[in-house]
């Protein structure tokens, strides 16, 4: 066990997963701010993160929810790595280097749902929040639950990547042409430098990267990167590879599946929704679209987060800590009656 900023005790976890070669990676925050009568969070990051990405918000939760009672603090927060992503992509990097197609959101749901259900988390009152492609994740993590028994308190939804049926319809070319466009644009980054150092430095004076906020950036260097050997020695490069991420880009039935979800469980579950202020990815109408409650699609709340666009969690960590704490609040568990 590890600490982070001597505030966050962190334990990394590795999981097997049934049915499947890969591997799952998370890490499990507690602090002494955390309460074991309170809520487990459960995070998802967005396509071509890692699990670490989401530690400043997590902090800035739990010394939020310190303030209020038992059972709306905080038990303990988990983040966990898409299998080709982070510690997963190397931890799986045999295996995933004979991989044509992605690991797409459909295969890390089903891992995420294993953990939910595995004794692990027994009687925990979660809360599942994802972030873009997450987002879909942690819906998709619900399919082999009834609705009326979820296995959350509530999910956020932050800045989700999710498409209605109807604009789905409407649009998959232009849609195909845009994660095309994203696709090329990945293959074509830098991914290589000499030291973590130069990639900090080099990464901190461009956009998107010199947007974040100078924790997350850090972080992203420290646990997005690896150093691995050169012709010319040790150099720093990603752990999910260029090809792994742009891969992952054009699988759409996965975000359409997931609003669907959001369609079936919006009446027993609160699902709430968290767009940045910038719509400077998703397009805005896709983002009304998602909570047209004309179409039975009926948020908790929706909350839009200034000076954030579509990477909240890299640009805005305490102001979405803020926004998610405002949704926080349950009612005490009931205890079970001793008759």
């Amino acid at each position: 066990m590890s600490e982070v900023n001597n505030i966050l005790l962190v334990k990394p976890y590795t999981f097997d997963v049934e049915g499947s070669r890969l591997k799952l990676t998370a890490k499990q925050y507690t602090s002494e701010a955390c309460d074991v009568n309170g809520l487990t969070l459960l995070f998802a990051h967005c396509i071509g993160s890692h699990k670490e990405q989401w530690e400043p918000t997590i902090l800035r939760i739990i010394q939020l929810q310190a303030q209020e009672e038992k059972c709306n603090r905080i038990r303990e927060a988990w983040s966990f790595d898409w299998q080709s992503h982070g510690d997963a992509a190397v931890l799986n990097e045999k295996i995933l280097e004979t991989l044509d197609n992605a690991v797409i959101t459909e295969e890390w749901a089903s891992a995420l749902e294993s953990v939910v259900k595995s004794p692990l988390l027994h009687n925990h009152r979660m809360v599942a929040i994802g972030h873009s492609a997450g987002a879909s994740t942690v819906m998709l993590a619900m399919k082999g639950f009834l609705p009326q028994q979820s296995p959350y308190k509530a999910v956020f939804l932050v800045e989700p990547t999710m498409l209605s049926p109807e604009v789905y319809d409407a649009e998959a070319r232009k849609l195909y042409d845009y994660v095309s466009s994203t696709k090329e644009h990945t293959l074509n980054r830098r991914d290589v430098w000499e030291s973590k150092e130069i990639a900090l430095e080099w990464l901190g004076s461009r956009m998107p990267w010199k947007a974040w906020d100078p924790r997350v950036l850090k972080l992203y260097v420290e646990h997005g990167l690896i150093l691995v050997e050169s012709s010319n020695g040790k150099v720093a490069t990603l752990k999910c590879s260029k090809r792994l991420e742009g891969i992952t880009y054009p699988h759409f039935t996965a975000v359409v599946e997931a609003t669907k979800l959001f369609h079936e469980r919006c009446h027993t579950l609160p699902i709430h929704v968290i767009f940045g202020m910038k719509t400077d990815y998703v397009p805005a109408h896709i983002q009304e679209s998602l909570v047209d409650t004309s179409r039975g699609r009926i948020p908790a709340s929706v909350t839009r987060v200034p000076g954030a666009g579509h990477q909240i969690v890299q640009e805005q960590p305490d102001a979405l800590a803020s926004a998610i704490c405002s949704n926080l609040h349950f009612s005490p568990p009931q205890s079970r009656s001793r008759l």
